[in-house]
């Protein structure tokens, strides 16, 4: 197998480790990690995701980790616990936080993560806001909130990135949507319009960025049990039986049902044909067009 220049370099400079002073050390060790960093932008794949300080994000993060991606974590808030979940897995991991709707942001996110790791091969739009009220009461700046958290966020975030996943001519993009992006869901108007036009985008690069080696696909989970879905709960006021009588499976999704698709999405050896999709992840929720009493019935 040919030996890259800068394995070469890193070589040398651990044979001559020993005949150096402490200075000279010191500028080989900041050499031998330049070399480290260049080997792990050429030879290890690369996942970006989007609000993963917690839920979903954070728990695909740890699945991707687990199988051999180098993780860039962002968030508002910071993401030491999941940096420690990632590590503990083997994997390197980086912050990078910012807000996903500013473009001066996501820029500087961006050129961070290019900067450290040279390639991106997944990238995983999971930040996201819920927000509950009865259409007639939502006030414009709210709305234009929800759009550009849960829209234009992940619009910025795959313009930021799609260069350089065409470059490479092979990519994934895995955009976190919902049930509510396929359906109506009262006093959700501002979230459920920001899923839909979600999804809309995701098939859209998945038309236009296909050909060139890089699918775009939507997960839409259920009720996923998450902190959000706890203030959720208190702010409209359903419960858990709510939800689970409603769902064919009787149960909430998890973190883990949710971040093991993004996984299956992310992988070209599991999913390389699989473009433009809305994988639902709802335990037969869009499914069951029934009424409760059938629905319970047969559990």
């Amino acid at each position: 197998m040919p030996i890259a220049l800068h394995e070469i370099q890193l070589t040398i400079s651990r044979r001559r480790w020993l005949s150096r002073g402490p200075a000279d050390n010191m500028y080989l060790a900041v050499r031998a990690g330049f070399a480290y960093s260049i080997r792990m932008s050429t030879n290890t794949r690369v996942a970006v995701i989007t609000g993963a300080a917690q839920g979903i994000g954070r728990r695909s993060a740890e699945v991707l980790a687990a199988r051999g991606y180098a993780i860039a974590l962002n968030d508002l808030n910071s993401t030491a616990e999941a940096q420690a979940s990632v590590r503990a897995a083997g994997a390197e991991a980086i912050e990078v936080l910012g807000d996903v709707s500013s473009e001066a942001d996501v820029a500087r996110m961006a050129g961070a993560v290019l900067e450290r790791f040279g390639r991106v091969d997944v990238l995983v739009n999971n930040a996201g806001m819920s927000f509950i009220r009865p259409a007639e009461k939502v006030e414009v700046a709210e709305w234009r909130r929800v759009q550009e958290v849960n829209l234009m966020g992940p619009f910025l975030m795959c313009r930021a990135f799609a260069p350089t996943m065409l470059q490479q001519k092979e990519g994934a993009i895995v955009n976190i949507a919902s049930i509510a992006g396929l359906g109506g869901l009262a006093e959700r108007a501002a979230y459920n319009s920001s899923k839909h036009g979600l999804i809309g985008l995701t098939m859209t690069l998945a038309a236009e960025w296909g050909g060139r080696g890089v699918r775009s696909n939507a997960v839409c989970p259920g009720w996923v049990k998450t902190e959000m879905d706890a203030a959720d709960q208190i702010k409209a006021g359903y419960t858990d039986e709510d939800i689970t009588r409603r769902v064919p499976m009787g149960r909430f999704a998890s973190v883990e049902d949710v971040a093991q698709a993004v996984a299956f999405l992310a992988d070209p050896k599991l999913s390389g044909f699989v473009n433009g999709e809305t994988l639902r992840v709802d335990g037969g929720w869009m499914a069951d067009f029934g009424w409760e009493s059938i629905r319970l019935r047969s559990r």
